[in-house]
């Protein structure tokens, strides 16, 4: 006999004749079922509300991001005239005082000495005696003075302007002249760190000395002028071949406007040498 073809209450009635029915489980087996679909029903509606609660949430947020706040008003702005402030004219320079020239010695007029005849001597042209001389200056003219006063040939020809000319400065002679000590020796930009920079990045080592293994140190010499400039470059080291010695010179060649040396106060030409150190990883 087939117990899956037995309806449920028969089937229950059956495996509890003959005990005891009040028990629990008689009860509990017969509303198996009714349990079963109530459990399915209360899980199905759990999820139902999870997932519509969060299909509202995304919705809502979705809906949040979208809406856009107005900028708050901006009241215009009334332009605001310009205070221009009248110019006032300037003031005239106050006029120069004008000074009376220092008064001046007498002078007594200079006479080329010749000699001749007491008689034939006329008495404006006579040598005026010693003692005169320490009171009087000798001039073109003879002229009354005061004996305090100062030499005529000090004062200056025509009237003064008032103004002190600057003095104009020497011209230099020490332009072709290269140092080979200064006092302040000539410096590139950045100094010794930013020129090792910049042999490092500029230095191409040649494929010939690179195939042919050839390193070493190459030292060069040059010029820097009064203005900076590289000039008259030339190699000191041994030649080692291979295009380092080149390359060297080429590099320095390049080289951007030094700050030059100073001595006494003045940029001038001095004689410098690098160490050009080529060397194989």
């Amino acid at each position: 006999m087939n117990t899956a073809t037995i309806p449920v209450t028969d089937f229950l009635d059956i495996l509890f004749d003959g005990r005891n029915k009040e028990y629990g489980a008689y009860a509990l087996r017969r509303k198996y079922d009714q349990r079963v679909r109530n459990a399915m029903l209360g899980t199905a509606s759990i999820v139902l509300v999870v997932i519509a609660g969060y299909v509202i949430n995304n919705r809502l947020l979705v809906s949040g991001t979208h809406i856009r706040s107005l900028p708050p008003a901006i009241a215009p702005i009334r332009p605001i005239d310009p205070l221009i402030e009248e110019a006032k004219p300037l003031p005239p320079p106050p006029a120069l005082p004008s000074s009376s020239p220092p008064p001046v010695k007498p002078s007594i007029k200079f006479v080329n000495p010749a000699v001749v005849a007491d008689e034939a001597v006329a008495p404006e042209d006579a040598p005026p005696p010693m003692d005169e001389l320490t009171i009087k200056a000798v001039g073109v003219t003879t002229a009354d003075g005061v004996e305090d006063g100062i030499d005529p040939s000090l004062l200056p020809e025509g009237p003064g302007t008032g103004v002190i000319e600057a003095p104009v400065p020497a011209p230099r002679d020490d332009r072709e002249k290269v140092f080979t000590g200064v006092e302040i020796p000539p410096s590139f930009p950045g100094g010794l760190e930013a020129l090792a920079r910049y042999l490092g990045d500029h230095i191409r080592y040649p494929h010939l000395a690179a195939e042919n293994n050839i390193s070493g140190v190459v030292t060069v010499q040059f010029v820097v002028d009064y203005e900076g400039k590289i000039k008259d470059v030339k190699v000191l080291s041994l030649p080692r071949g291979g295009g380092l010695e080149e390359e060297a010179t080429r590099v320095i060649k390049a080289m951007p406007r030094w700050k030059p040396g100073r001595q006494n106060g003045r940029a001038v030409s001095v004689l410098y040498s690098i160490p050009v150190n080529f060397r194989l990883n």
